[in-house]
């Protein structure tokens, strides 16, 4: 079978192609396009996103005008709110948003880096009520103050995860 044209174009972006800049979303982050909505002609974006600022205030409750939303933790880890579940989202993890879901995204690590891919490309964000309180961010800690010791709890779905160590790594 011979395609005799295509919808979309071919797309190779080299890490030196595209800078972080802010101006996204939250200006809290900072953005580099992959060169996935140009070369799909809008139907879908794919992003890498950057903790660029401490989180203060967090995202606030929204949902996403979008049909598809995956994120991938690359670097570090985010603590959200999908509805009234509390989640940690690691290097390593994927996470589908389904189309709708009430969110909030309220803490993260300084080194937190996720590869953010959503269709259609024009992301929109709409503020909602959300279903229950949120947990306030922790503070991040300078390099000066990385030996004090930390140690806590998180809930899960099955009981609590406890953790503790030096400086500010994962919560």
């Amino acid at each position: 079978m011979q395609i005799t044209s295509l919808a979309t174009s071919f797309s190779h972006v080299k890490p030196n192609d595209t800078p972080f800049v802010s101006g996204g979303l939250r200006d809290f982050f900072t953005y580099r396009d992959l060169g996935v909505e140009q070369a799909t002609g809008g139907r879908v974006i794919a992003q890498l996103v950057r903790a660029n600022q401490a989180p203060e205030k967090g995202t606030g409750w929204h949902v996403h005008e979008a049909q598809f939303h995956i994120v991938y933790m690359l670097k570090g880890w985010a603590r959200f709110m999908y509805e009234d579940r509390n989640t940690l989202v690691e290097a390593g993890d994927c996470v589908h948003q389904a189309p709708g879901i009430r969110h909030f995204l309220f803490d993260y690590s300084p080194d937190m880096e996720y590869l953010e891919i959503v269709g259609p490309a024009d992301l929109g964000s709409v503020g909602v009520q959300g279903p229950c309180a949120v947990p306030p961010p922790a503070a991040w800690v300078s390099a000066q103050a990385s030996s004090v010791a930390w140690a806590g709890e998180l809930p899960t779905r099955r009981g609590a995860l406890r953790w503790g160590g030096e400086g500010r790594g994962r919560p």
